[in-house]
Parts: C-alpha cells; sequence; structure tokens
C-alpha cells in the first residue's frame, strides 16, 4: 500500500501545533522539526505492529528528546496505536499523555524521557539484550543536537562501537538550536558527522525533512558494517509553518489563537 509520507506529515504538523495550543505547553518548534523523522521511522523502517505493540520481537524506538513528546504521540495515534482523540488529552492534568513521556503512558512509548543524554544508554542496553537473548530487534534512538552537549552522550556512543552494536541506530535532530543559542555556539558540535565517525559508528548525513531520504538510509540497518549507525539528519526547527522556521522563540513560546489560526492555514494538504 503506498503511504504518502508528505501528507502524514502535515496532518501530523497540525495535530501537533493544535495540541499544544490547547494545553499551552512549549517545545513545539522541537516538536515540528523531528516530524519528517518519525514519519520515515513509523511509516517505512521500524518493523512494529500497532496491534501488538509489546511484542517481544518488535523493533524497539526510544525519543530520548522527550520535550518533543507531542509529536510522537501524533504520530503513533495515527499510525493506529491509540485513538486520535485521546490526543486532546494531552497536557492534561491526570491525563496519560504528560508533556514528557512516561513509561508505558499509551502503547508504543518504551521509556520515560526528557532528561537529555540518557536515550543513548537505555538503546545500548536494549541492544545488547537483543544480542544476549539471540533476539532480531533492532534499536532506533532520536536525539536532539543540544543533547550531544552531555557527556553521557558520548559515553554511550564509545560503548555501542566498542560492544559492536550493529543493530543500533541513533538519528541526531540536527536542527541547530537549543533552549538558549545556537547548538554550535553553545558547544563545539561541528563537525557533527566526523564526531560520530571518529567515535567508530557508520555515519550518513541527510535531509531531515525528507522523509524518503530518512527511511533508505535507516532501512538496512545493520549494515554490514559492524558498527552502529548514526544518521545526522539537517532539520529546520519549527519547520512547516513560516513565521515559526529557525526561530527560537518557539522553543518555549505557546501559540495564541491568531497564531494558531495562522499556521493551520499554511498546513493545508497539497
Amino acid at each position: 500500500m503506498h503511504v504518502n509520507m508528505k501528507d502524514i506529515a502535515t496532518v501530523i504538523r497540525r495535530e501537533v501545533i493544535h495540541m499544544s495550543h490547547r494545553a499551552r505547553a512549549p517545545h513545539l518548534g522541537s516538536a515540528l522539526s523531528c516530524v519528517d523523522i518519525l514519519i520515515a521511522l513509523y511509516c517505512k523502517v521500524l518493523r512494529i505492529n500497532s496491534s501488538t505493540p509489546q511484542h517481544p520481537d518488535r523493533d524497539r524506538f526510544i525519543l530520548s528528546k522527550g520535550h518533543a513528546a507531542s509529536a510522537l504521540y501524533a504520530t503513533l495515534a495515527h499510525r493506529g496505536f491509540f485513538p486520535v482523540d485521546l490526543l486532546k488529552t494531552y497536557g492534561q492534568s491526570g491525563g496519560c499523555l504528560p508533556e514528557h513521556p512516561s513509561p508505558n503512558c499509551v502503547p508504543g512509548i518504551e521509556i520515560g524521557s526528557g532528561s537529555l543524554g540518557h536515550g543513548l544508554s537505555v538503546a545500548n542496553g536494549l541492544s545488547l539484550a537483543a544480542r544476549m537473548q539471540h533476539k532480531a530487534y533492532r534499536v532506533f534512538a532520536l536525539l536532539s543536537d543540544g543533547e550531544c552537549n552531555e557527556g553521557s552522550t558520548w559515553e554511550g556512543a564509545l560503548f555501542a562501537a566498542a560492544q559492536g552494536l550493529e543493530s543500533l541506530a541513533v538519528i541526531i535532530d540536527y536542527n541547530k538550536w537549543q533552549a538558549t543559542g545556537r547548538s554550535d555556539k553553545i558547544m563545539g558540535l561541528k563537525p557533527l558527522a566526523k564526531k560520530w565517525e571518529a567515535f567508530g559508528w557508520s555515519v550518513h548525513e541527510v535531509n531531515g525533512h525528507d522523509p524518503t531520504e530518512v527511511a533508505d538510509a535507516l532501512r538496512d540497518v545493520p549494515d554490514k558494517t559492524g558498527r552502529p549507525v548514526a544518521l545526522v539528519a539537517h532539520t529546520v526547527k519549527g519547520k512547516g509553518v513560516s513565521f515559526m522556521e529557525d526561530d527560537n522563540n518557539w522553543h518555549y513560546r505557546v501559540p495564541n489563537d491568531e497564531d494558531l489560526a495562522s499556521a493551520v492555514a499554511e498546513l493545508v494538504l497539497r
């Protein structure tokens, strides 16, 4: 069955903006930047079935940048993991869709995340467990470029390479911003791809807003090099809405009624 990933991404972006508006929740720019990556994973890459989300042989996905949870929730809902109407409860007190995901809050969520720098270590553990248990599942982790500031991320990178965790893939949402400024100026991330390569990973750079390109780079994990895979996905914070794109104010700003109307007007299926 043909899946139009760009149309799905537009629907997800509309949903994410509505969720932020309803819940008065921030981190909208960070959620919008990774939508196309999530669509590529859940439409073309992950070996997972929404009807059996806890199947022991499923691929595992770890959202290390937990502040982008709204994008993951919307993707899971539109891929059938839980009813889309549940998205209206995002960020509500006592609800099952917190602003940062908690373990098993809804089907498809593997871990609680949001304290940056932890996701790769969890992914390492899952990948090592698969090897020890003779399982064929793969592990994918989505990191922010800002959390590449964390020493724990690089410790995890060293461990994965040393252990030859070839069924592990990391995708870095390289939108060039973090909470208070340009990622490359706050810490010396450049050249980011070469750093991951120097740490022993099989590295690819892609356009993070081309779901087909992302999927093609990840579909064949493991890639026969015997190394874990790192995908440096070049993205734009706030992607999809002209007045949000590359504007770091939308890390914390919440859309008002006028912002919502303007954003939704731009996000139309073509």
